[in-house]
């Protein structure tokens, strides 16, 4: 059974990966909730990763992409389906300040402008496996 996990999908409460590491000043907003950033922390559509000045968190995605979010970072998983039965989908990141490095996964894979990093003055689109974002 295929599992997609869309935006409305993760409105009810889909996971769209998980926190692999957190160090320093190193947050999760959801909603109005702000919690610690930890280990093995399930992430969903929505979310708002924040670092500090010590701050930085890992993430892996159900596609497999790796995130490494930079100190004084702020990230927002705006969008993110994923068929993981035909590997379609698409992602999309708001990086409102700070850095992000990316090794993408099986949605870029699938479809080079699937993967999507948003920035106050730009749309990237992920054609390949590995980039650093980095917004002042």
């Amino acid at each position: 059974m295929a599992a997609l996990v869309s935006t409305a999908a993760a409105a009810a409460g889909a996971d769209i990966g998980r926190i692999k590491s957190a160090t320093g000043a190193a947050s999760v907003v959801r909603g109005k909730a702000v919690t610690r950033a930890a280990p093995g922390q399930a992430l969903q559509v929505g979310d708002v990763l924040k670092t500090g000045a010590d701050g930085r968190i890992g993430v892996t995605f159900v596609d497999n992409a790796r995130f490494a979010v930079g100190p004084n970072t702020t990230l927002e998983l705006s969008q993110f389906e994923f068929d993981d039965t035909t590997h379609v989908g698409k992602s999309l990141t708001t990086l409102n300040r700070g850095a992000l490095a990316v090794v993408s996964g099986q949605i870029a894979k699938e479809n080079k402008d699937a993967m999507r990093v948003r920035t106050p003055t730009a749309v990237l689109a992920a054609r390949g496996t590995r980039f650093v974002v980095k917004v002042p």
